[in-house]
């Protein structure tokens, strides 16, 4: 048995203390863990912000092993950093978000409405109207509503062979073909006023409704292009030697 001599300092003030030694049989280790993967999401700037904080650290942002991913349908955004380190690759993704109340619209989605559902979310929904009144005697329409459906049929066959089949639908009803809103399409944007319009649906004797909007349309576009655009400039900016590849 082999002894040591074990030398112990006391602080001042100390005159004894207690020592508990206990003997083992394995190797008392803290398992080795691999890194922590960083995967961010954000609003449309969080790319430039994360770049923008932590580029003085090099062990992180080596600007020739990044790049960015533009994703202009999704309307993202996405830094890819540590790209060739499969243990500290991460990435930092933002996106321009749908405004949610604008979701609810159903807007150019092709989402169905039926009239008496359709009134009450309008009635819900009265702060996104530019007129109150308008917005009133949408509500009362849709919850009365009473359309008349003309079908006409035409069918016919010449001698020399041609075939003429034609069928025509016609839906007249007391609710306005289009009708305003001032509601935000993104996240974090000022409202836009947008000309709405009723296009109807018929199923035998059932009459639904979807919104669509030509100006909602235009405008999602534009925003879209100058948000990612914006965004991109700053990075170029900021950061030279990224590489950024429109997806």
């Amino acid at each position: 048995m082999q002894t040591e001599k074990l030398q112990m300092n006391f602080a001042n003030g100390v005159e004894k203390a207690e020592l508990i030694i206990r003997e083992v049989k394995e190797v008392n280790e803290l398992p080795v863990k691999k890194p922590v993967v960083l995967n961010l999401n954000g609003t449309i700037g969080a790319p430039y912000e994360f770049l923008k904080k932590r580029l003085d650290q090099p062990d992180q942002i080596n600007q020739k092993r990044c790049h960015i991913l533009v994703d202009r349908e999704e309307i993202s955004i996405t830094l890819i950093y540590n790209e060739n380190d499969e243990y500290n690759r991460g990435s930092v993704k933002g996106i321009l978000q749908v405004h949610p109340k604008f979701e609810e619209f159903g807007i150019n989605t092709g989402k169905v409405w039926v009239p008496a559902e359709l009134g009450m979310f309008f009635k819900m929904n009265r702060t996104f109207f530019n007129d109150r009144k308008e917005n009133m005697n949408l509500v009362s329409q849709l919850m009365n509503y009473i359309a008349t459906v003309n079908n006409k049929i035409q069918r016919s066959i010449k001698e020399s062979g041609d075939r003429t089949d034609n069928f025509e639908q016609v839906v007249n009803s007391n609710l306005p073909s289009a009708f305003t809103l001032t509601i935000p399409l993104f996240k974090g944007h000022q409202p836009e006023i947008l000309e709405v319009e009723t296009f109807a649906q018929v199923n035998g004797r059932e009459v639904a409704f979807i919104l669509i909007s030509p100006a909602a349309q235009a405008v999602h576009e534009e925003i879209r292009d100058k948000a990612i655009d914006f965004e991109l400039d700053r990075i170029r900016t900021l950061c030279q030697d990224i590489a950024i590849i429109e997806q």
